[in-house]
């Protein structure tokens, strides 16, 4: 799978799936045993040479047509079970129907936006849905004066699968439920985790819609061009060796991934399997969220009701797939200060390394970046730091963290 220098490892997938890997599809196609795929000290693990080089990329060869029947049952994911169709999950919340036919579901939150001061379209985080705790407690958003809508981002809950969803695709579903709920000319966004790559989508195709943007331990894409390889690399390898090879199979064998996350013979993405990597600062957010985790298994099947493939396989194909834009190519969309944008990260964040937000935030000087420290990657559902972010950022004055 992958050379350096004049050594060179590679590996395969089952035999019985009739698919061989190799470097190069000039070069001799090697074959291993399923169990050894996933067995490290058969070959060097090395992706510090280009994580954006095509010698990278993964090559398939099918050895013959007995081989394709065999390959696309098992690669290829389950026909989506669509809400309100006549063998789907039935619609038990409101929905508007987008111009292209899908149907998107959303729940509102705080003040009536008749009268709110502030108008937030919120995108939640990966295998969450439009009940994301991390949007701020009513009384929070009674004392702002706010009117937050939560949705569930295409493929979760109740919200049609979007078979080509793009980053783009994301930021121009948000511009239409404010458009069709009425939010004005102009309206706020925020993105916590997963949901940091609409707000991106955002900033690049409907700036000119925003009042103000918040990325909160937005999930970074290692590909991004403008990332050094050497730095993307440094957080790459913090990952879970399991994560490490999820990533790559997202990136660059997207029609692996139904099956790399479904599989038993080696683990698969450690969220998906419901072993991330934590830290003890997210640990102790955990430990105090007894009366959320409680809730957690019957929100975690919402999420999933259509599939695991159209929301949870999807998410990482589009967050780590190739981009149509670099984010650190983004020009300031309130260059007369009209608006701010705000990125949000822990220095204890074991699931995003702080590394590569501190380069995000010093290529876009123009984003306030609020570095927090002893905090990981759950901050959103740590209610006191969830409090400040929130009116950090629609007021615009810096609070001071209160822990109970």
């Amino acid at each position: 799978w992958w050379t350096n220098h004049n050594e060179m490892f590679a590996t395969t997938f089952p035999t019985t799936f009739g698919c061989y890997v190799s470097p190069f599809i000039q070069n001799p196609t090697f074959l291993t045993s399923a169990k050894s795929l996933y067995s490290f000290n058969k070959f060097k693990f090395n992706p510090k040479k280009g994580l954006n080089h095509p010698q990278n990329s993964i090559f398939c060869h099918f050895n013959s047509s007995q081989g394709l029947a065999w390959a696309f049952p098992a690669l290829l994911p389950p026909s989506p079970r669509i809400c309100g169709s006549p063998d789907g999950p039935t619609v038990t919340g409101p929905r508007i129907k987008l111009r292209d036919g899908r149907h998107l579901a959303y729940k509102e939150h705080g003040v009536p936006k008749e009268t709110a001061k502030y108008k937030v379209v919120y995108a939640h985080s990966f295998s969450a849905t439009k009940y994301d705790s991390a949007v701020a407690p009513l009384e929070t958003l009674e004392e702002l004066g706010a009117y937050v809508v939560s949705f569930d981002r295409p493929g979760y809950g109740e919200s049609d699968p979007h078979p080509k969803r793009t980053v783009q695709t994301q930021a121009l579903d948000m511009e239409e439920l404010a458009d069709q709920l009425g939010l004005g000319p102009k309206f706020y966004v925020m993105g916590y985790s997963m949901g940091g790559h609409s707000v991106w989508g955002c900033l690049k195709y409907i700036p000119n819609r925003l009042a103000g943007a918040a990325l909160v331990a937005p999930v970074v894409n290692y590909w991004w061009p403008s990332f050094p390889a050497n730095l993307s690399t440094e957080g790459y390898n913090l990952q879970l060796t399991q994560d490490q090879w999820a990533l790559r199979v997202a990136h660059y064998a997207p029609w692996l991934v139904y099956w790399w996350n479904t599989q038993k013979w080696f683990p698969c993405n450690s969220v998906i399997s419901g072993k991330p990597k934590m830290s003890p600062q997210d640990l102790e957010v955990v430990s105090k969220s007894a009366k959320h985790l409680s809730k957690r298994p019957k929100l975690k099947e919402y999420a999933v009701k259509q599939g695991v493939f159209e929301s949870l396989h999807r998410d990482m194909m589009v967050g780590f797939g190739k981009w149509d834009f670099d984010p650190m190519e983004l020009k300031n969309p309130f260059p007369n200060g009209e608006g701010s944008v705000h990125l949000w990260h822990g220095d204890e964040d074991w699931v995003v390394p702080v590394t590569l937000q501190r380069y995000v935030a010093k290529r876009l000087p123009w984003i306030y970046y609020h570095e927090m420290p002893n905090v990981g990657h759950l901050v959103m559902h740590d209610p006191a730091m969830n409090e400040v972010i929130w009116k950090t950022f629609l007021t615009g004055e810096e609070e001071q963290i209160v822990h109970s």
